[in-house]
């Protein structure tokens, strides 16, 4: 039965949830246990999201056991078989106090043998999308904290204008114990001028290894090793229309590339996939233009992002994974996340904002970018050990004694 509006309202309070995670779960790390506790991203329809997962997963030893809302929200790719359990709580970040009592008592039997518990943080702590949802995730980070979990929200953006209920649950996480690791200065800058004790990092995708070289190959097979290729992807959160990025191909097809046309995220809200179409339908008696027409895996991504010369996109992973071989990524600016990456990369003329004059800037920065690729790719290089030693550092203490994390190969290992 679906309770009154007027009944949920109070039970959804952080107030009321605190009381319910106090009461619900007591329950202490594992002594001498192997396993890990991570609550996954929404996911369901996004790359990024399902990378980020992947690459915790297997820089980690042992069990993980992936806290989903839905079990369709996150794949178990094949090679985790076996190491990787979805556990389904749809009300643990969600629902309810009734719905993350139920949520707790679940996760506590399925966590017996944990030692860690983390959160991953992407762009999802500030409040900036679903402000209860953060403040919820804040409050699992601050009670595991306190029950003397080695607990910590890994690498995540914090835009300038933070939920207030959310930074004050952050802070009281971060008193508690649970390290907060922000993945870029800029973020950590912001999170530092609003009281947040914060450890610096990189993305923790930056920390993935391997890619699968031969996705272009399954994509594409008559594209040739002397073929320039870019990738593009048009994003559903930029609310430009099409007319940028036909302008973009158009240039790039000019300067003789080929393009590929990539959706990156494709659910309700936020889908690439209906953009994308339209953008591929314009240029559909164009030979030198592909268009993919479903979601591939990160690594398939990466082993795409290893093979162009130069990326265009709306979505931050997207230029993660293009960028991790070195290849420069053009990257549109959302929900103020992307600005630190380029700093942290070198390369802040990658960052575009969106807004008036789409149409004539997009096609101009990415004339910028094709001129000075070399140069671009150079910096972006130079910067990667930098980092990667950075995104480890989201894994300090995680690591059996001795245990380090290797440098991220990019999409250059063997197919993953």
């Amino acid at each position: 039965m679906k309770l009154p509006a007027w009944v949920m309202k109070p039970l959804r309070h952080p107030r009321v949830i605190r009381f319910v995670d106090r009461v619900f779960m007591r329950l202490q790390p594992a002594p001498g246990g192997e396993a890990h506790v991570l609550v996954a991203p929404p996911g369901r329809g996004n790359i990024g999201d399902q990378a980020l997962v992947e690459a915790f997963v297997e820089t980690v030893e042992g069990h993980v056991i992936v806290a989903v809302r839905s079990t369709r929200d996150i794949a178990v790719a094949p090679r985790f078989a076996g190491r990787m359990q979805l556990i389904e709580l749809p009300a643990l970040v969600y629902g309810s106090a009734m719905g993350r009592a139920r949520d707790l008592r679940r996760l506590a039997a399925a966590a017996s043998d944990a030692t860690t518990f983390s959160i991953v943080g992407a762009d999802i702590m500030d409040g900036a999308y679903v402000p209860r949802a953060s403040v919820n995730r804040a409050l699992l980070a601050r009670r595991f904290a306190e029950l003397g979990w080695n607990t910590r929200v890994l690498g995540f953006s914090w835009n300038a204008s933070p939920h207030p209920v959310a930074l004050d649950q952050l802070r009281r996480a971060a008193r508690a114990g649970a390290l907060l690791c922000v993945r870029d200065p800029l973020s950590a800058e912001r999170a530092r001028r609003d009281g947040l004790e914060v450890t610096e990092t990189a993305d923790i995708v930056f920390v993935a290894k391997g890619g699968d070289s031969l996705a272009l190959a399954r994509v594409w097979p008559t594209l040739v090793d002397s073929d320039r290729l870019a990738l593009v992807n048009a994003s559903g959160l930029v609310e430009a229309g099409i007319e940028p990025y036909v302008a973009t191909i158009q240039t790039l097809r000019s300067s003789g590339m080929k393009v590929l046309i990539v959706p990156h995220v494709s659910r309700p809200g936020a889908d690439d996939l209906p953009f994308c179409d339209e953008l591929a339908a314009r240029f559909s008696n164009d030979e030198g233009v592909r268009a993919l027409r479903a979601l591939l895996t990160p690594p398939e991504i990466r082993g795409l992002g290893a093979r162009a010369s130069i990326a265009v996109t709306g979505r931050m992973h997207l230029a993660v994974m293009s960028t991790m071989s070195g290849t420069p990524a053009l990257t549109l600016a959302t929900q103020g996340k992307v600005e630190g990456l380029m700093n942290l990369l070198g390369t802040p003329q990658l960052c575009l904002e969106p807004g008036p004059g789409l149409e004539q800037r997009l096609p101009e920065a990415v004339s910028m970018l094709i001129e000075n690729e070399p140069e671009l790719r150079g910096a972006i290089l130079a910067a990667l050990p930098t980092v990667t030693s950075l995104a480890s550092k989201n894994f300090d203490g995680m690591l059996p004694a001795g245990a380090r994390v290797t440098s991220s190969d990019g999409a250059h290992g063997a197919a993953a």
